[in-house]
């Protein structure tokens, strides 16, 4: 079994799509768009065929609570050691917000952890 895709409800569907494909090397397909729903939605594509869906939506409404059952956080791996180090620097000199620097981690991952636009937890893994 795989996973097929992992979804999030976006705030801004457009500055997740070219987040996701200028820094991850995704592939977007066309906009789907149902008016009627006020829903929109990008599939992201990555080279080993994982794939992610965003998705907005006019009927979600604000909670003031950044904390919420469902996706804790979406890990990509890297590669090499040297690789999520470069990666974590590169995102940091773009003003992301960079939430654990590079590190083992107690269940032996190398990684460090990013925030994505709209405050999604990337973990950049080695």
């Amino acid at each position: 079994m795989i996973i097929e895709h992992i979804a999030i409800w976006t705030k801004n569907i457009e500055i997740m799509k070219n987040f996701y494909c200028d820094f991850f090397k995704g592939k977007a397909n066309n906009m789907y768009e149902n008016n009627k729903k006020g829903f929109k939605s990008y599939f992201i594509t990555f080279t080993n065929g994982c794939r992610l869906e965003l998705m907005e939506s006019t009927n979600i409404k604000e909670e003031g609570n950044n904390l919420t059952f469902g996706i804790a956080h979406i890990a990509f791996k890297i590669g090499s050691e040297k690789e999520v180090d470069k990666l974590t620097n590169f995102f940091k000199n773009k003003g992301f917000t960079i939430v654990g620097n590079p590190r083992t981690t107690g269940d032996g991952y190398y990684e460090s952890i990013i925030l994505d636009p709209e405050g999604n937890t990337i973990e950049l893994v080695a």
